[in-house]
């Protein structure tokens, strides 16, 4: 089992930032791919970004790439999103999955085996 916490989710002004963390604890993180996903109200999740397991390869959503970074820190257990350029769109509960595997991240849901509990971010002058 693999336990997902997110963290840093709030509220922000368009045109802001936000730094979100997932930091992970009861297997060896750097097993693992990693993702961020989003579900909006009324809206499904949807994939926003993945990294595999040693930062080779990111893959990110058409709707945040130049804006949002994933990245990892293996030492910490730790995989981030950092978020700019935010607009209302981006509004949505952000979640941080895992799946053990070497190989490149996926983009569905579906292929994920753990999941956070979500933290909220919105985005509203």
């Amino acid at each position: 089992q693999v336990q997902l916490v997110e963290s840093g989710g709030g509220l922000v002004q368009p045109g802001g930032s936000l730094r979100l963390s997932c930091a992970a604890s009861g297997r060896t993180f750097s097993n693992y791919a990693m993702a961020w996903f989003r579900q909006a109200p009324g809206k499904e999740r949807e994939f926003v970004a993945g990294i595999s397991w040693n930062s080779g390869r990111t893959v990110y959503a058409d709707s945040v790439k130049g804006r949002f970074t994933i990245f990892r820190d293996n030492a910490k257990n730790t995989v981030y999103l950092q978020m700019n350029s935010l607009n209302p769109e981006d509004t949505a509960v952000y979640y941080c999955a895992a799946k053990r595997t070497f190989g490149i991240p996926g983009s569905s849901s579906s292929w994920y085996d753990y999941w956070g509990q979500g933290t909220q971010v919105t985005v509203s002058s």
